[in-house]
């Protein structure tokens, strides 16, 4: 215990003592939210991959699916490096970096307000960032519950309000610069960690060959492979389509998620992208491929742990349970390592979700004209308002926020995704063309919640994405264009950035 208690001290005490030295870099608001747009590759990387991966992944996800797939889950986390981070910085990074510098973009609405020349658009952005973040923000504190049961038998109400309370103390101090210094610790622990983690887990199982050995003897309870041995050993798992649809989601997903695109925002020059791309898709595949890796071992850890009273299985158990008979260093580190990834994720959903709703909703809307001063104070208001709501609803969540975290990410992508992306590439989308993805988008993942006529909403999410993709253009053909004036004036950026 006392080593177990050393380490989070420990840890906790850099996280405050990097706010308090990160105080005199947010002093103006493109400070405190984009850290001056002078970020550095290493990061800005971290800072992209340790808010893409947090305890709902580690402990949820890869519970979850690494159960459903088997060894095949491990595509998911390859998905997520390829397409949630590679892709995504050479697609996205440069263009984004761009084109927001020179319309003077703070958030993911302001930039649809000022790309498309619509002040409903940003208002409208803005209200579908908060309905869909505060909820993302209450999940995140899942995953911690039975992993600080299991190692310290503390309460997860005390858990979850010591972690709120650190995580929003740094963020309030030292803004987007404490938060990216803060990931970069925390992404570096989490680094050691998976490794650490994977390697003792099979080592308790005989080795990765007696594992695979295991697993393969294995019969499937997955009506499409007929019960079949060694389905969950195989190169794409017992239900290849759907684990289609939940690499689309997880990794399609995150071109489309105002915190996660902030982050391209904030970095300082291209050769900083080139480097940030290799680092961020590095992590990506350690970190995910080694989460969902570690999941698809679940079955061998079949015990009545992961059981409720009705005998359904408990997917948010079932990694906390494999992980339970490790020695105490390596649960310390487990706990470490999870806080580490919902900390980063937590501070940078409060952080976006603070400044859109200040910068894209108050400012300019409610009240004129705000002083560098007054958004600075409203932001930090409002990440403490985020902060309390989010653990209101993680203590005692009501039935339908469960629901709306699954489709949180659905909604969100599906809305911004498309046309963000061919906003940063084609002059003929239209502001029509944008809301209609934005109807779309919440309107599928919505409605499928309610009627249910898509079977998983991770599905429904990923078709809410690639519904997006073609509404955008078809729509944009048949409708009136953005003034050529305006086109022209902030397209001119990429000629100017050469």
């Amino acid at each position: 215990m006392a080593i177990k208690v050393v380490f989070l001290v420990c840890f906790f005490l850099v996280m405050i003592v990097v706010g308090i030295l990160a105080r005199k870099r947010a002093t103006n608001v493109d400070d405190f939210v984009l850290g001056g747009r002078a970020v550095g590759p290493w990061l800005t990387a971290f800072a992209y991959g340790t808010s893409y991966f947090s305890a709902v992944v580690f402990v949820g996800y890869a519970g979850q699916f690494g159960w459903k797939y088997g060894i095949a889950s491990t595509w998911i986390g390859i998905g997520n490096a390829i397409i949630g981070s590679l892709l995504a910085w050479v697609i996205l990074g440069g263009r984004t970096r761009v084109m927001t510098n020179h319309l003077k973009s703070s958030t993911m609405p302001d930039f649809f307000g000022s790309r498309f020349d619509s002040k409903g658009l940003k208002i409208m952005a803005s209200a579908i960032s908060f309905v869909f973040l505060v909820p993302y923000t209450a999940s995140v504190y899942n995953g911690l519950s039975r992993l600080f049961e299991m190692a310290f038998n503390v309460p997860y109400t005390v858990c979850v309000i010591v972690m709120a309370g650190l995580t929003g103390l740094y963020v309030i101090m030292g803004g987007y610069v404490a938060t990216a210094i803060n990931d970069f610790i925390q992404g570096i622990i989490m680094l050691f960690g998976i490794v650490a983690i994977i390697v003792a887990v099979l080592n308790s199982q005989g080795g990765f060959v007696s594992a695979i050995r295991e697993m393969a003897e294995i019969e499937s309870d997955v009506a499409i492979t007929l019960g079949q041995k060694g389905a969950f050993t195989s190169f794409f798992g017992p239900d290849p389509i759907n684990l289609l649809g939940v690499v689309i989601l997880t990794s399609l997903g995150t071109w489309g998620l105002p915190q996660m695109v902030h982050k391209f925002y904030t970095i300082k020059d291209e050769k900083s992208i080139k480097a940030g791309t290799i680092i961020s898709t590095i992590f990506a595949l350690v970190i995910a491929g080694g989460c969902y890796f570690l999941g698809g071992f679940g079955r061998l850890f079949d015990g009545a742990a992961i059981y409720n009273k009705n005998g359904k299985i408990i997917y948010d158990a079932i990694v906390p349970y494999m992980l339970s008979n490790l020695s105490d260093v390596l649960i310390g580190i487990v706990v470490i390592l999870v806080l580490s990834a919902s900390m980063s994720t937590l501070s940078s959903l409060v952080l976006t979700s603070s400044s859109t709703l200040t910068l894209d909703f108050i400012k300019g809307t409610i009240y004129k004209d705000m002083s560098e001063k007054k958004q600075l104070g409203v932001m930090r208001v409002f990440i403490v308002f985020f902060i309390v709501v989010s653990v209101i609803l993680a203590l005692d969540p009501p039935a339908f926020i469960a629901q709306l975290m699954g489709i949180s990410w659905g909604a969100l992508a599906g809305s911004f995704l498309a046309p963000f992306l061919y906003g940063l590439y084609w002059k003929g989308v239209t502001k029509a063309a944008v809301w209609a993805s934005f109807i779309s988008g919440v309107g599928i993942t919505t409605s499928n919640m309610i009627f249910g006529y898509i079977d998983s909403p991770i599905n429904a999410g990923a078709v809410a994405m690639v519904a997006g993709l073609v509404i955008v253009p078809i729509v944009s053909i048949f409708t009136p264009r953005v003034k050529k004036e305006k086109i022209e004036e902030i397209f001119a950026c990429y000629d100017e950035s050469k």
